[in-house]
Formats: C-alpha cells, sequence, structure tokens
C-alpha cells in the first residue's frame, strides 16, 4: 500500500486534487455570493451536488465493469466494478448527509420523503445489500456474477433519480429544477471546479481501492498455495 502512494505520478495527482479541494473550499466561502433565498444553507450546494454526480459515475462503472466481467470472466473486472460500488455508496452516503443539513433550514424538516430523495436512499439501501451478499458468503465466480448482475440492475435507478424532477408533478416533489446554466459566473465555475475535483477524487480511490483488492487477493492466493 506504501508502494502505491510512493510513485511521483500518484503523488503529483493527490497534489492537484488537494490544491483543487482547497481552492473550492475558499471559493465556496469567501468568492462566491450569498444566495437571498436560501443564505449560507446554499454553500451545501457546492459538494452535496458533485456527490451526487460521483456517485452515479461510480455506479455507472460499478454496471460496465460488472458487464465486462460476465462477458469476459476476467478477475479484475470484478476487482473494478466492486472498487466501484465501495466508492458510489461513500459518495452516496454524503448525498444522503449533506441533503437533509441543506434541507432543515429550507424545508423546514432534515427529511421528506419526496421522489428523489426516497430514490436516493433506495439505492443506497441496494448496495448496502449488494455488500452483505459480498461479505457473508464466498467470493467465488458465481458470487461475483451475482454481484454482477445486481450492479447492472440496480443502474437501473440512476437515471430514475435525475429524472425524477421531471417524473413528478411539482406538488409532489420539493427538490428545486436544475438549472446551472442561468447562474452567475462565481456560482457557475466554483461548481464546475468542484466537479472536477469530486471526479478527480474518485480517480484516485478507485485506482488505491483496486490496488488494494489485488493486494488482498494476492496475499490469500499465497497463503492457500502454503
Amino acid at each position: 500500500m506504501n508502494y502505491f502512494h510512493s510513485t511521483l505520478k500518484i503523488k503529483i495527482f493527490v497534489s492537484i486534487i488537494i490544491i483543487l479541494c482547497l481552492l473550492v473550499l475558499y471559493l465556496v466561502l469567501f468568492a462566491t455570493r450569498i444566495d437571498p433565498q436560501q443564505q449560507m444553507a446554499q454553500k451545501i450546494f457546492y459538494y452535496h451536488v458533485p456527490s451526487a454526480w460521483t456517485a452515479g459515475l461510480s455506479y455507472l462503472f460499478v454496471a460496465m465493469f460488472g458487464l465486462i466481467y460476465l462477458l469476459k470472466k476476467d478477475e479484475k473486472w470484478d476487482y473494478f466494478s466492486y472498487a466501484s460500488a465501495e466508492i458510489g455508496t461513500l459518495f452516496c452516503a454524503l448525498v444522503l448527509i449533506t441533503g437533509p443539513i441543506w434541507a432543515k433550514p429550507i424545508w423546514g424538516s432534515a427529511w421528506s420523503w419526496e421522489p428523489r430523495l426516497t430514490t436516493v436512499l433506495i439505492m443506497f439501501l441496494i448496495y448496502i445489500g449488494y455488500f452483505l451478499l459480498r461479505n457473508f458468503g464466498d467470493v467465488n465466480e458465481r458470487m461475483r456474477r451475482i454481484s454482477a448482475v445486481i450492479g447492472i440492475l440496480a443502474f437501473a435507478n440512476v437515471p430514475i433519480i435525475y429524472l425524477s424532477v421531471k417524473f413528478w408533478n411539482q406538488e409532489a416533489q420539493l427538490h428545486p429544477q436544475p438549472a446551472m446554466g442561468s447562474q452567475p459566473d462565481d456560482v457557475y465555475w466554483t461548481f464546475i471546479l468542484s466537479l472536477i475535483s469530486f471526479t478527480l477524487l474518485l480517480i484516485y480511490l478507485f485506482s488505491y481501492r483496486v490496488h488494494v483488492l489485488r493486494l488482498k487477493a494476492k496475499l490469500f492466493s499465497d497463503r492457500y498455495d502454503l
């Protein structure tokens, strides 16, 4: 694991992520305007939405790598899919944490069973079940196939989450309609930088988790050979 972080390209990559994250934090706190309706609660938006973006992208990778595993039966694609599921669920948890923080002062309640929040929670619970299945059973070829199928089917919920503000009428939902194109430049570009930093963080976490999963597999293989 230390070897992973000792390479120059990883050190540079991590440094870029840290610099970007600090820059975004500075811009969010000191350079972006305060929304007259939402006040400081609006600042959560710069982390809530990128968390949702990163979770959705990770779950796309789960489905994509799972499909490739079903076709090729190569364990590396299972590692890729499982690592993506871990990262996606981490960011999905951040969505479920930051959402209520924003909602409490805006809606007057930290939680509402409105369509988007409910579908995000369903997605989170699906992947909790995915991990329970993986961790309480033998990870053999059959389990990998089942995991791949679950990952592919679960991804169907991602476009439902994204389009929920369009599927249900306004009376059934509390989430605002997306309108980034009409935002002032300071809001728009800070948001874009936050998206970039979260995406780079996803790439780093994915690379690290795949590295760890391969090491664990090698250790178990060596122990079995002994």
